[in-house]
């Protein structure tokens, strides 16, 4: 589980999780959003989703960024690993009823993912993630 709150909006992520063949892999994300009226409920799914694929792509093997020289290695997305179809887990998104005027939605879904699901990988190996990508060896 973890909480993020900015744009005055509160994104919440409790992750189901497992390890397959040393790699983490991620089931299920129940989401809890508070961003007062959410004036096109889907649309608000969709950024949470969307934010959250984002934020399991800096938790996949391959998706380290790196440098030489104090140059950037990676030039493109071929070189860089993003979430594909395979990796997207099933999603629960849970709006909060408000008539509160809107807040920002978007952003606020992205940084709550890595921590709660290292925060699952913690507990199903009873070892710390401290790192992103995670590195499980």
């Amino acid at each position: 589980m973890a909480v993020h709150e900015s744009f005055s909006s509160v994104v919440a992520y409790v992750v189901e999780a497992s390890v397959v063949d040393g790699q983490p892999k991620l089931h299920r994300v129940t989401a809890g959003v508070h961003c007062n009226l959410a004036v096109n409920p889907r649309t608000v799914e969709a950024q949470v989703q969307g934010a959250a694929i984002m934020g399991l792509s800096t938790c996949l093997t391959g998706s380290e960024i790196t440098l030489k020289d104090g140059v950037v290695e990676q030039s493109n997305f071929s070189e860089f690993t993003v979430a594909r179809i395979t990796h997207v887990p099933e999603f629960d998104v849970n709006i909060v009823p408000s008539a509160d005027a809107p807040t920002g939605m978007g952003e606020p879904g992205l940084p709550p993912l890595a921590p709660a699901f290292a925060n699952a990988i913690s507990r199903l190996t009873g070892k710390p993630v401290r790192q992103m990508p995670f590195n499980l060896a």
